[in-house]
């Protein structure tokens, strides 16, 4: 499994990339986060099997026994699935720009209003996953963007748990939820949904940003999920 380590004496963060692209999206994240003094980890998830599973191949293979995990969009659904099967694994959950994985009826119903099908999935993946604020100041960053994320296929992932509102409640890690004001997937409405659901919540939504914080807005990304991993 393709994976980089930074390796390090300091508590060790796992980040997990959305769908589209890979572990070389967090370039922003990796000298931010070593600088402060963690071990990064960001591995490229393979199409076969439980996301989550091969998570944990990683973390047993470099002995990581408790960990911070940062997941942004589908990411974050293996972050999710990760802590209901090993939460003794974790320090602390930070969910970025995220569907979550709800299954109930309720919230998928929500979600066909928000993204209509097949509409929605026909737009171009920088239309649905970078803010409009972000397209029309950051040109050069789009088209970087865009490269990496063409570099590989987007990646299906099944997830080990049934992932609901009831099995969210039982999620006792300090869990951070950051989302866009302009996200598509989880506007500032549906994050309040979910900070309503996980018992030790604090939520953070970024202006002027679409789909992909730590992308669009780095510097506010990055301050937020070092603050809540120092308390952590």
């Amino acid at each position: 499994m393709d994976f980089h380590d930074t390796g390090g004496a300091g508590a060790p963060v796992v980040l997990l990339h959305a769908a589209t692209g890979h572990s070389g999206m967090w370039e922003h994240q990796l000298p931010a986060l070593t600088k402060a003094g963690y071990r990064c980890i960001a591995f490229d998830r393979r199409a076969e099997g439980h996301a989550s599973d091969q998570l944990h191949e990683v973390a047993a293979s470099l002995a990581l026994e408790r960990f911070h995990l940062v997941g942004t969009a589908a990411g974050a659904i293996v972050a999710v699935d990760y802590a209901l099967s090993r939460p003794q694994w974790l320090r602390s959950l930070v969910l970025a720009n995220t569907i979550v994985g709800v299954t109930d009826r309720d919230y998928l119903e929500l979600s066909r209003r928000l993204r209509p099908s097949p509409q929605f999935e026909a737009m171009p993946a920088d239309f649905r996953e970078l803010g409009p604020s972000y397209r029309a100041a950051h040109a050069e960053g789009t088209r970087r963007w865009q490269v990496l994320a063409q570099a590989k296929p987007r990646v299906a992932y099944t997830t080990r748990n049934s992932i609901s509102w009831a099995a969210l409640e039982t999620i006792k890690l300090p869990t951070l939820l950051l989302t866009g004001d302009a996200d598509l997937y989880m506007p500032p409405s549906v994050l309040r949904l979910f900070a309503a659901r996980f018992p030790k919540c604090e939520s953070l939504v970024i202006a002027e940003c679409g789909h992909s914080a730590y992308w669009e807005q780095p510097e506010l990304f990055n301050r937020a999920v070092l603050d809540f991993l120092k308390k952590n």
